[in-house]
């Protein structure tokens, strides 16, 4: 269904649901039985009985961000505003609560219900979610209904609640997807019965999605089962901390000049690598996995800080969840945290994307990564004495790994 038709669709049913109907966008079945609507709160009796009419959702994602009093919560879709009250509630009255959504309609009705209900720290904002109108860094958590799913853009949607989210901010929403590839036939007829499954993805692609924008702690869990591999979940992610001012996010191709200076800025220490001089981009990007390479950033300026990456260890199958990684920090911004705040970044996307062990050499004298690679759960295996020289002198490596605890190793 494409945008405009999306829009339509709500605003009528927004105009419905102002009118005193019960609206569903499903079938009546799937909205009665398959925990769509308000069945997926536990108490609405605070709410207006308008909010709970005009809930369209298939979860609770209220449940499930751990917001906290304080805090700024966007909902994504917003709709007739349930779980913008509900959040509101949860932040108490020094957070804030906004809602988006990008049928007038449904904003007018849901600031009717807001101001049905006397709740006053709640904003609501006419878009969409694929360009949110808020400031970078501006929310502590993004939730959503059963909206990501409609959106004809699912990686600019993820992208956009990446960049709104302050670093350690959570990523908390309820939406349907697929088990797997669902045949033609088979989507035909969970649309028909189950119309707001339209565009749903599969859990395999949406894990992929998320590790795209910039997301790690990817956590998928089906819930109701609608039939034909379409299903209920509760989707989590967290944006990777990081000290005030900077941010970690995927390294871009437009990093390149800044990624290769502090680089070669490392290796001309003498302590960092028996690489004397940084490979040109396209040798660097060729020689690391692209699923797996982080830079941190000044928010302000976009200056790189710092950067991790990784690069298998073989072509062999039985190797695949092998990776050995590389962390370089700006000669200048040392002693920040910004290499700890990386490694532990790279940690949970490691661990996201299947990888059981991490692995790197590191020379003896160089104490300072040791200590932090062994404060972040890293062990020592191993020493090769004299296995190379540089600088005409000959060096020993000591050999750390760490082995995922998410992959049971």
């Amino acid at each position: 269904m494409a945008h405009d038709e999306i829009i339509d669709l709500y605003s009528g049913l927004a105009r419905a649901a102002a009118g005193g109907e019960r609206i569903t966008d499903c079938g009546a079945d799937a909205f009665e039985q398959g925990g769509f609507g308000a069945a997926g709160y536990d108490d609405t009796s605070a709410l207006p009985e308008g909010a709970v009419r005009a809930s369209l959702g298939c979860g609770n994602p209220v449940a499930v961000a751990e917001l906290r009093p304080g805090e700024t919560v966007l909902d994504l879709g917003s709709g007739g505003g349930i779980d913008v009250l509900l959040s509101a509630r949860r932040v108490g009255p020094y957070g804030t609560a906004y809602g988006l959504d990008a049928s007038d309609d449904m904003l007018r009705l849901a600031r009717r219900n807001a101001r049905e209900a006397g709740v006053t720290n709640v904003r609501f904002l006419h878009g969409s979610i694929e360009r949110i109108p808020l400031p970078a860094h501006a929310v502590d958590a993004v939730i959503s209904n059963c909206v990501i799913n409609l959106s004809d853009d699912k990686a600019a949607a993820l992208a956009e609640a990446f960049r709104v989210l302050r670093p350690g901010g959570r990523f908390g929403v309820s939406d349907v997807v697929t088990d797997g590839e669902v045949a033609p036939e088979r989507r035909a007829a969970v649309e028909q019965r189950v119309g707001c499954a339209a565009g749903a993805l599969s859990v395999a692609d949406y894990r992929s999605l998320l590790r795209a924008a910039g997301f790690t702690g990817l956590r998928i869990t089906l819930t109701a089962d609608h039939g034909d591999g379409v299903h209920s979940a509760i989707v989590r992610a967290t944006k990777p901390a990081v000290g005030p001012g900077l941010e970690i996010r995927p390294m871009r191709d437009a990093d390149a000049a800044q990624v290769l200076a502090i680089y070669q800025a490392g290796l001309d220490t003498g302590q960092a690598s028996f690489e004397t001089t940084a490979p040109s981009w396209e040798g660097f990007a060729a020689g690391k996995l692209p699923h797996l390479r982080y830079v941190a950033v000044d928010s302000e300026t976009g200056e790189v800080v710092g950067w991790i990456a990784a690069s298998a260890v073989s072509t062999r199958p039985v190797y695949a969840g092998v990776v050995e990684h590389s962390v370089y920090v700006h000669p200048g911004c040392q002693a920040h945290g910004i290499g700890r705040a990386l490694l532990t970044a790279f940690i949970a996307a490691a661990d996201d994307a299947g990888v059981w062990t991490i692995q790197s050499g590191v020379f003896p004298e160089n104490t300072a990564s040791l200590s932090l690679h062994q404060a972040l759960g890293f062990r020592v295996v191993g020493t090769r004495e004299r296995i190379g020289r540089h600088h005409g002198t000959w060096r020993d490596v000591v050999l750390i790994e760490r082995r995922s605890r998410a992959s049971g190793v």
